[in-house]
């Protein structure tokens, strides 16, 4: 790509994308899957910090990715149709932001380069959740971060260090 072209997720429908192109608008923060609720009266979605079972905690990779559909009967395969009717997807999930017609941040790996940014932006779980092996009542577990941006998360550029 040269200076001058468009990135694909500037330019490509989200329909139109390849399975590629759509798999890496992921950008492995762990967000999405993590347990969440919906509360009866309100159908406000209400987050948790309970991972799911197949979800390294430190890395925000899934251990099973090939066969996660079948291991986990929740799981969720996203697709472009779905993305109009989802609600719990977190406001920094590059599916929504290019949904949206919004940049990436600094931090999405398509633009940094390495999966690393998202985990030094503070936009990932890692560290900061549980597995469900461990958890108990999800009730117990609810939170407000994975529905929210931290501070600075929509930043172009990369902020400067701290000495």
């Amino acid at each position: 790509m040269t200076d001058d072209e468009a990135p694909f997720w500037e330019t490509t429908p989200l329909a139109q994308m390849s399975r590629e192109q759509w798999e890496s608008l992921c950008d492995g923060c762990g967000r999405c899957c993590l347990h969440k609720l919906r509360e009866d009266e309100t159908d406000e979605v209400l987050f948790t910090d309970v991972a799911c079972r197949l979800l390294d905690t430190k890395t925000c990779l899934c251990t099973d990715y090939a066969h996660r559909q079948r291991r986990v009967q929740d799981c969720i395969s996203l697709t472009p149709e779905m993305l109009a009717n989802i609600d719990w997807l977190p406001p920094t999930c590059g599916y929504i932001l290019v949904r949206d017609g919004e940049p990436l941040p600094w931090w999405h790996p398509l633009v940094s380069g390495t999966h690393e940014t998202v985990h030094e932006a503070g936009i990932s779980v890692s560290g900061r959740v549980i597995s469900e092996r461990e958890a108990g009542m999800l009730e117990d577990h609810v939170i407000d971060w994975p529905g929210e941006a931290p501070r600075h998360a929509f930043r172009r550029t990369r902020p400067p260090r701290r000495t």
